[in-house]
């Protein structure tokens, strides 16, 4: 039984492979590489360099490789970017998504995992938000991924297809062994932002809005690991096999910090200061966004298991730590050569 990734060479895809290489599954990955690395999938893991839209390579892959279940990473992920292009995000999210489930229903898959996004509720009613929470999305990401959790569900009726939909609060941190993490340049994630400020790589760190009504005025998130996200994966490919019937999940921790809460994380696990520059709110952030994780962990075999933000920070350090070394390594090779 073979599990096909799409995106599977990108930040979280990698994570899942590696979890799957390790449990001794079978992978395949479609990645067309803009944001991933090859030099990331574990040995003998077969990659096929390409879209995830193109439908004559899924096909092709599915065939050949024997897949059964498709989980579904590729896609793009910035929310300002999101709001400067919001075509490039339909394209890339929900058309690309239409035509991989194309291929699905021809080749009869009945498994598949959709990565999906808190984006989708906005700025929730009540938190922690639970999975039945109006979807007010605030961002083109936000409702290009709300698109496809409809289609899916549209799509899964029509053809006996079972999902899950996972959807993801604030993904974080990197393998604890540091073999892989978060590579991709210009990233804006919070805690690899953080790390790198830490590191010397940024002269400071910009915070956007102090003055919402929360404890510090800084905005609220929910951190969790990227490993534990891609167990996540794992465990709903288990409740799938075991004929489980589709359903969407919250998938984070269930704890809220601040972005100021979270930079003195980093600050207290790598022993450095840096600066921090206040600017204004962006158009598109939510103010405050936690898990309800109570029918996720109550549907699922699952727990996290990295569920500490000075945890998830350290794990992000020490990547980034890794990253830099091996950079300048390559630099020092490369003026002496």
């Amino acid at each position: 039984m073979t599990v096909l990734v799409t995106g599977g060479a990108g930040y979280i895809g990698s994570h899942m492979v590696r979890a799957l290489a390790d449990a001794g599954e079978s992978a395949v990955v479609i990645d067309n590489l803009s944001t991933g690395f090859s030099a990331f999938l574990p040995e003998g893991v077969p990659l096929f360099i390409g879209d995830a839209a193109d439908e004559n390579l899924v096909e092709g892959v599915i065939a050949a490789h024997g897949v059964e279940s498709i989980v579904h990473f590729a896609g793009s992920v910035v929310v300002p970017d999101s709001m400067r292009d919001p075509l490039a995000y339909y394209r890339n999210n929900t058309m690309t998504t239409r035509s991989l489930l194309n291929v699905a229903v021809k080749c009869g898959i009945n498994r598949f995992i959709f990565s999906s996004t808190a984006a989708v509720y906005g700025n929730p009613d009540r938190v922690p938000v639970p999975e039945n929470a109006p979807t007010r999305p605030l961002s083109p990401y936000g409702s290009s991924k709300l698109m496809t959790e409809i289609m899916l569900h549209d799509v899964a009726s029509a053809h006996g297809m079972n999902y899950v939909v996972l959807r993801y609060f604030n993904v974080a941190g990197a393998d604890p062994l540091a073999r892989i993490g978060l590579a991709t340049t210009g990233a804006t994630h919070l805690l690899k932002i953080a790390v790198e400020a830490a590191t010397g790589q940024r002269a400071k760190i910009d915070v956007y809005g102090t003055d919402y009504p929360t404890p510090d005025g800084s905005c609220i998130r929910d951190f969790i690991h990227v490993s534990d996200l891609a167990q996540a994966h794992r465990a709903a490919l288990a409740f799938l096999r075991n004929g489980g019937s589709s359903v969407t999940l919250n998938c984070g921790d269930g704890r809220g910090y601040s972005v100021l809460e979270t930079i003195e994380a980093v600050r207290r696990v790598s022993g450095r200061n840096f600066a921090v520059q206040y600017a204004p709110r962006r158009p598109g952030d939510i103010m405050s966004m936690v898990a309800d994780t109570s029918r996720i962990r109550a549907m699922l075999d699952w727990t996290p298991q990295y569920d500490n933000l000075e945890t998830i920070a350290r794990h992000a350090l020490a990547w980034e730590e890794k990253l830099l070394h091996e950079r300048n390594s390559g630099l020092q090779h490369a003026a002496s050569a």
